[in-house]
């Protein structure tokens, strides 16, 4: 079941954002058809078979696309389907045959929903690229990094997913809601180089009010002595970010420098660098587990920094079953969560799983059936 049970989606298979969204969907309910393509045995370097988390939950339903009469079954699918979901370069799809134009005459209320890091238009429609330069070309790759150093995101986070996948999620949501009131359907373009950027409002405004500058590590957020990450004489690493008084003053306590001076004046840049060296000091003189025991749990703003198989068995994150094995491979559950319809991780399918099935659903018969099943 889920909050979205009743919904449908068909997906066209693909890479990166595009998946992670029908994931989202199909977390919370939706049924999520993804329409691979027959044949190729699972050669490509991207199929990660069984380890597809993105596919948890969806049936999978094999086709040539370079066949008419396998066009004409997504057609019909789309004739059922609420949204669909696309992240090809623009136009293949209307080469296909399968452009919104197309589907929106097949079922007028469906919501067309196009994943791109480009967008649909603009000089770079058309290029290749990927999570980092679209990013990059964003400006939410600009902050991410050390001062004078070259800057480096986590991979795919805040492009692909955080750009990407959500936001193309939150519009087909909200598509289909428009489309329940009026019956009108419509395309959603999702481009990466759109969402990145909307991401860094909440740094421009911090930027607009003087405390972000552009240069980077020279701001409130990733300048400051209370906002790093630092090494522990083990290796390993913590994380501390006591923005507000009343919380840098328990972490200098706690750590035994709520006397000095210099700690209390946590807003002056032009002390920023001579304390970040001095705290890299008292962190690098214990091993993680002491700060942990000193720390966690306070309003110090303090975490230890975990891998995310340390995450699986960390107790608070073990209490919330953020982390899972299923079937051997490690995922995190769906999010958010929901007090009356609950989410629920499915099984990952196999390429072509559910074709007859999904096929004799829609309306097919054994003999078209038969031509369209690819062994």
């Amino acid at each position: 079941m889920g909050v979205l049970d009743g919904v449908r989606i068909v997906e066209i298979a693909g890479i990166g954002p595009g998946p992670f969204c029908g994931m989202l969907l199909a977390d919370m309910g939706a049924e999520v058809i993804l329409v691979e393509r027959a044949g190729s045995k699972g050669a490509d370097m991207l199929d990660l078979g069984k380890h597809a988390i993105v596919n948890r939950g969806k049936q999978s339903i094999a086709l040539d696309l370079k066949n008419p009469e396998a066009i004409e079954a997504v057609l019909r699918l789309i004739e059922g389907a609420d949204a669909l979901i696309e992240g090809m370069r623009p136009g293949v799809m209307e080469r296909l045959g399968l452009g919104p134009d197309v589907c929106l005459a097949r079922n007028p209320r469906l919501v067309y929903g196009r994943m791109t890091g480009w967008g649909q238009q603009g000089p770079l429609a058309q290029a290749a690229g990927h999570d980092l330069n679209y990013i990059a070309l964003s400006g939410a790759l600009w902050f991410s990094g050390e001062a004078g150093q070259p800057p480096m995101p986590p991979p795919t986070l805040v492009g692909d997913l955080g750009g990407g996948a959500l936001y193309l999620a939150m519009g087909i949501l909200a598509g289909i809601i428009n489309a329940s009131t009026n019956g009108v359907g419509q395309v959603v373009d999702a481009a990466i180089v759109d969402g990145s950027a909307n991401l860094m409002n909440l740094l421009l405004s911090a930027h607009s009010a003087g405390q972000q500058p552009m240069e980077r590590g020279c701001g409130l957020l990733d300048g400051a002595h209370w906002a790093r990450t630092y090494a522990c004489a083990d290796g390993l690493f913590v994380s501390v970010q006591a923005l507000e008084p009343q919380f840098n003053a328990i972490l200098f306590k706690l750590l035994g420098l709520g006397g000095d001076p210099d700690f209390k004046r946590p807003y002056d840049p032009r002390l920023w660098g001579p304390l970040r060296e001095r705290l890299a000091a008292v962190f690098a003189s214990k091993p993680r587990q002491h700060w942990i025991d000193l720390l966690q749990g306070s309003d110090a703003c303090f975490a230890p920094v975990l891998t995310p198989i340390e995450a699986l068995t960390h107790p608070h994150m073990a209490e919330r079953g953020v982390y899972s094995r299923q079937d051997g491979v490690l995922q995190a559950a769906p999010a958010p969560r929901f007090s009356a319809t609950p989410s629920a991780v499915g099984s990952v399918p196999k390429r072509g799983e559910n074709t007859a099935k999904i096929l004799r659903k829609a309306g097919f018969s054994d003999a078209q059936v038969e031509r369209l099943v690819i062994a």
